[in-house]
């Protein structure tokens, strides 16, 4: 194989982890809810009462966690600040390629700050 195929490989794979992750997350999330359903479905069959606790115990709700905004948030800051040790890490003695990947790690670093805002400002109007 020569270094042109690899080159070019390399991005394909990429993209392909990228895809099957997103693949499997979606897959068995699916999955899962489908499960609850045929369960709820047998269970009202049978003439079974069923209490919202339950309901909600089984995963059936979608009520999102209450920290969910803020669980975001710290991820996608992980992730900026990651970004920004990676640009850290190249040797460059001009720092162009350091001042570069800052500027791409400002993205998820807004994001992450979005997120822990909007989880401030919806707990102070929800209080």
């Amino acid at each position: 194989m020569n270094e042109d195929t690899l080159a070019l490989l390399v991005p394909f794979g990429f993209f392909l982890l990228v895809g099957t992750a997103l693949w499997m997350v979606l897959h068995f999330r699916n999955k899962r809810s489908l499960e609850v359903q045929q369960t709820l479905r047998i269970a009202l069959e049978k003439g079974i009462q069923l209490s919202p606790e339950l309901i909600d115990q089984m995963g059936a709700s979608n009520k999102p966690h209450p920290l969910k905004d803020v669980r975001r948030g710290i991820v996608w800051i992980a992730v900026a600040a990651g970004t920004a040790l990676f640009g850290y890490c190249i040797p460059d003695p001009s720092n162009q390629a350091f001042a570069a990947i800052l500027a791409i790690a400002a993205l998820p670093l807004a994001i992450g700050l979005a997120y822990l805002a909007m989880h401030r400002f919806t707990r102070t109007q929800v209080a």
